[in-house]
């Protein structure tokens, strides 16, 4: 049980501006002259635009609808970034692989573009650049890479609380990553650029509302809650090990009460016997 706990001892991540030098937490204001501060209004329970229509990696118009079938980890970035939006991309990148989820079939991952200048052959570029530094096989469909005009780009980003901001041919903008359910529902931000498969998978099954069974849910919800200030899925220790021991202790007294029983059943036999 040591070890368990040691294992899932939580990591915290932060996040981050496209500027090195001034990093901020994601909520906390970055101000802009003549705009919104930047950053992200966590919105959990509210759901994106699943009519919002986007181009793919091949140039095809799709709606957000027809992507989102299931549990859906996407990731607001630009593809021309040459800072956090590969740190962050690359980083998910190297997870993947480590999760038990099947691509495509449990889950999708969704990169889009903020950047409505992008063109979907930048994005299929991207899209091979990251598929191909995993070093495993990965299903085309489970990674999809998105470019849209500026109108769809806003909904889906006001519905998500993510603030961001154009500073020349750049961006400054938060480096978050949201998992939505399959109707859209938004059930976890994560923060940072270093991902740990434990929050990543305990996210994907928050999201599947309810086809992973409500015993598996309720489990999780009882070992795990989510910090919101480490940002990172935490082991509840206390509540583990308080359980653990009742159910110990009431297992040890069942054991005297049951086995007294038993050994007393011999002797009364006999007794009758001698009786007789």
């Amino acid at each position: 049980m040591l070890l368990a706990v040691l294992m899932l001892c939580p990591c915290r991540a932060g996040a981050h501006s496209e500027e090195a030098s001034q990093k901020h937490q994601a909520g906390d204001p970055f101000p802009e002259e003549g705009g919104a501060a930047v950053g992200v209004d966590e919105r959990l329970g509210a759901k994106i635009p699943l009519d919002a229509t986007f181009r793919d990696e091949a140039g095809r118009t799709v709606r957000l609808r027809d992507l989102i079938t299931g549990p859906t980890i996407i990731l607001p970035v630009y593809y021309s970034c040459a800072n956090v939006c590969n740190y962050l991309q690359g980083g998910l990148a190297r997870v993947l692989p480590t999760l038990k989820n099947r691509p495509a079939t449990e889950y999708r991952v969704i990169s889009f573009s903020f950047d409505e200048s992008e063109t979907p052959q930048l994005a299929a570029r991207y899209k091979r650049m990251y598929l191909t530094s995993m070093n495993v096989p990965f299903p085309e469909d489970g990674w999809r890479f998105l470019t849209g005009d500026a109108a769809s780009i806003r909904r889906v980003t006001a519905a998500a609380g993510y603030r961001f901001q154009r500073r020349g041919r750049d961006f400054i903008h938060p480096v978050t990553t949201l998992v939505v359910a399959g109707d859209g529902t938004i059930v976890r931000y994560l923060y940072g650029t270093t991902f740990l498969a434990k929050d990543v998978s305990l996210a994907l099954l928050e999201a599947r509302e309810g086809k992973a069974g409500a015993s598996i849910r309720k489990v999780m919800e009882f070992c795990f809650s989510f910090d919101p200030t480490g940002k990172t899925y935490v082991f509840n220790l206390l509540r583990v090990s308080a359980t653990v021991v009742i159910l110990c202790a009431g297992g040890f007294l069942a054991f005297l009460l049951l086995g007294g029983a038993t050994r007393r059943k011999p002797g009364t036999l006999a007794d009758k016997k001698e009786q007789d």
